[in-house]
């Protein structure tokens, strides 16, 4: 008898046979992949995956020897000699599913662990023959019936892999949850992963949200009725073909509610799975969370932003832990989950397993991409890619949703072109020139050099104003400077603070605006993102048009002031100058300044991309060469060779929406942090969960800010013996102010004070 997971008794009373283990994992998976037509592939998949386990050395392993065995390699080797004809590309990429089950994806080559070594290194002679008789295969007919583009072999390559990426994701959650459910029947616990399907949910839904348009319809003005327009041919265009759409509204028209309405429609009508809401910034989701979760109810929302890596927990401390099983990310089957950008991408191009997981869920799903002018220039041709691969085979809407449209239409380039997309009469609001007009609250005024004596002067002027800036560094100054200077109601927004704190800062800010007090505020640029907030002037440190524009946003929102007097000063700030990326963007707008009366309507945006492409050029937008990562030659797919050539394991590591990684610092104020920290200590508390509580109470910091604060005392990591270094908890909390939140900066100089009796 051959097993797959060790039980209690030593008898093996309770252990899971092989064959059982395969047969459910084959069929769960299959399940998962059907949504896209996968699910001949899948099954094959799953039950080749551990066929390794069927020899004597693994069994011995799961009697308790301590002795290292390859059990991923054997199936992935079966599938390469058994499948050939028009099937054998499936055959390679169910092997790199196989051999990645654990590790993660490999490479096709370059490394000891890539999968050319692996199989090169592979003799099936340990494996017990049993399995033959034990194991019903399928063989034939493994691929989905997509719309494959064969006419560009670069375009095909990514299709293909891609698709790799989607059966290993079927493959790894199948297998995790069999594995949970097996454990699970041991201990006599089952875990709570009872989410109710979006289907019987829409019709609740649909009330819930003409309720709530309803009542803000009691509002009588002329802002509200425009926004019942825009509301009102968004819906009407629900029943429209699935894939790819446009939703160009300028701030205040009601994107995220429109976009939300056409979404619950859309899915009545043509049976999507769920609703994905990607958000640019941490620092919006909860306002966005709140918005969903107020009409949805909390319990159909998951929101997913994870600030602290659960990877990075060490293998052995989970092995040492009382629970078995790898801890479990989620899975995204929530009916509605609002994540950030940085989540949903950074998962579409996972290798690891615990990214890679939730992939197949993303199939069948309505995909809103809010300030869709956000996703990184230098990764912006993949991330086109895979949102048209999508839409295209795994029956996705995708609706780019922004004020400022990133002209990504293929009308915009050569044929041909890496960004270029279907979307000709596929803008879902009632003409974006019109709304610009209709919606316009703000103008630009170009300015000269202003330094922080003269923006002080200018603050000193408007007792309710905003300054934002580029920089946590120039916001902290400026924010010090102006408090010595004296003046009232000062407000320093910046990701120094802990989302948690932001959104009281941002309550209170709004309570100020509203009641007419002092309300001065200096920020960066997360204020831009959608965050609700309607101020008389401001003034913007020149970057992008895309940034100006947001700014404009939350100048004037309700349009209750005169838009003469409603102004975006931008300016010059010659003593902090800005990154390479902001003063790239910065020449962009200058050679379209003198072009257009109003820089603020479809058109000058729709140049200002244009000129931001044609600088980059078509190496800058894949600056990482992701898409050279995956090459094909059909003439080589067949028994004895590899037509495949895919860096799925260096493709995900290169593609990082921020490009330096930033490290987290929890700042355990709140009793609901306290109580998180608290719980490290319990040992079995999964870390994941306890992550997650989390997510509010993280400031992000360099690497190397983070290590000078653990060197001098300021931070240190709780329970490394439970929870390696993922968890690293300020301890000097004089380092964190209500006002100016976390600083770092003379951490050596505070430790050599600290040490002065």
């Amino acid at each position: 008898m051959f097993y797959a997971h060790s039980g209690n008794p030593d008898d093996k009373s309770d252990w899971q046979q092989l064959a059982q283990h395969l047969a459910a994992v084959a069929r769960i998976a299959a399940d998962m992949a059907s949504v896209f037509g996968g699910e001949r592939a899948a099954h094959l998949a799953g039950m080749l995956h551990d066929l390794g386990k069927y020899t004597p050395a693994m069994q011995r392993r799961l009697e308790g020897a301590d002795i290292r065995v390859d059990h991923s390699t054997a199936g992935g080797w079966h599938a390469l000699q058994a499948v050939g004809g028009r099937d054998r590309f499936m055959a390679e990429l169910i092997g790199y599913a196989i051999l990645g089950h654990h590790a993660g994806l490999p490479d096709m080559r370059g490394t000891e662990s890539s999968l050319s070594a692996r199989l090169a290194r592979f003799s099936e002679q340990d494996l017990d023959a049993v399995w033959q008789s034990e194991l019903e295969l399928g063989l034939t007919d493994l691929a989905p019936p997509f719309e494959w583009q064969a006419q560009s072999s670069e375009r095909l390559a990514f299709q293909v892999a891609f698709l790799g990426r989607m059966l290993f994701s079927c493959l790894v959650d199948a297998d995790f949850k069999d594995t949970e459910a097996f454990y699970g029947s041991l201990k006599g616990t089952q875990a709570d992963r009872a989410w109710s399907a979006l289907g019987g949910l829409l019709p609740g839904f649909l009330s819930a949200f003409d309720a709530c348009m309803a009542d803000k319809a009691k509002v009588d003005n002329d802002i509200n009725r425009l926004r019942s327009d825009i509301l009102a041919h968004v819906r009407g265009k629900a029943g429209e073909t699935p894939g790819l759409f446009t939703l160009t509204v300028p701030t205040g028209g009601g994107k995220t509610l429109a976009s939300l309405g056409f979404a619950l429609d859309h899915a009545a009508q043509h049976g999507h799975r769920r609703i994905i809401y990607a958000i640019p910034f941490t620092s919006i989701i909860d306002q966005t969370v709140g918005i969903f979760r107020g009409i949805l109810g909390a319990d159909n929302v998951l929101e997913h932003h994870s600030a602290i890596d659960e990877e990075k927990i060490d293998p052995e401390i989970r092995k040492a832990s009382r629970d078995k099983l790898k801890i479990a990310m989620e899975d995204w089957a929530a009916p509605v989950v609002v994540t950030t950008n940085v989540q949903l991408f950074e998962s579409l191009f996972a290798a690891k397993t615990s990214r890679a997981r939730k992939l197949h869920n993303i199939a069948g799903s309505i995909i809103i991409l809010d300030e869709a002018q956000t996703i990184p220039r230098h990764l912006l041709a993949p991330a086109v890619q895979v949102l048209d691969e999508l839409a295209r085979n795994y029956r996705c809407t995708i609706i780019l949703c922004t004020a400022t449209q990133p002209a990504l239409d293929k009308r915009n380039f050569a044929d041909g072109h890496v960004l270029g997309l279907a979307l000709e009469g596929r803008e879902l609001a009632p003409g974006p020139a019109h709304l610009a007009k209709r919606l316009k609250r703000a103008s630009l005024e170009l300015a000269g050099e202003m330094s922080n004596a003269d923006l002080i002067a200018a603050l000193d002027d408007n007792p309710q104003a905003l300054v934002i800036v580029n920089s946590r560094k120039h916001a902290l100054e400026l924010f010090r400077q102006a408090q010595d200077a004296g003046l009232d109601g000062l407000v320093h927004l910046t990701t120094r603070q802990y989302a948690a704190h932001r959104r009281i800062i941002l309550a209170d800010i709004r309570e100020r605006l509203k009641s007419g007090k002092p309300c001065r505020v200096i920020a960066t640029s997360l204020i831009e993102a959608g965050v609700d907030v309607d101020f008389p002037r401001a003034w913007r440190t020149e970057a992008g048009l895309d940034s100006l524009v947001q700014a404009a946003g939350r100048v004037n929102r309700e349009g209750k002031r005169p838009i003469e007097r409603s102004i975006v000063t931008v300016f010059k700030a010659p003593d902090y100058p800005p990154p390479s990326e902001i003063r790239g963007l910065i020449g962009d707008f200058s050679r379209i300044v003198g072009k257009h009366d109003d820089l603020m309507n479809p058109d000058a945006i729709a140049e200002y991309f244009s000129e931001v492409y044609w600088r980059a050029g078509e190496k800058g937008l894949d600056a990482k060469s992701i898409l050279g990562r995956f090459r094909i030659d059909p003439t080589q797919l067949r028994p004895g060779t590899t037509g495949t050539d895919f860096g799925y394991r260096s493709a995900a590591e290169d593609f990082r929406m921020i490009d330096s990684r930033m490290a987290p610092v929890i700042i355990a104020r709140d009793p609901v942090a306290i109580e998180a920290v608290e719980k490290l200590g319990i040992e079995n508390i999964l870390s994941g969960a306890i992550a997650r509580k989390l997510q509010s109470y993280i400031v992000q910091v360099t690497p190397q800010a983070r290590d000078l604060l653990l060197a001098n005392g300021h931070v240190a990591f709780v329970r490394p013996d439970l929870r390696a270094d993922q968890f690293a908890v300020l301890q000097t909390e004089s380092l964190y102010t209500e006002a100016a939140g976390l600083i770092w900066e003379d951490a050596a100089y505070l430790a050599v004070e600290n040490s002065v009796i």
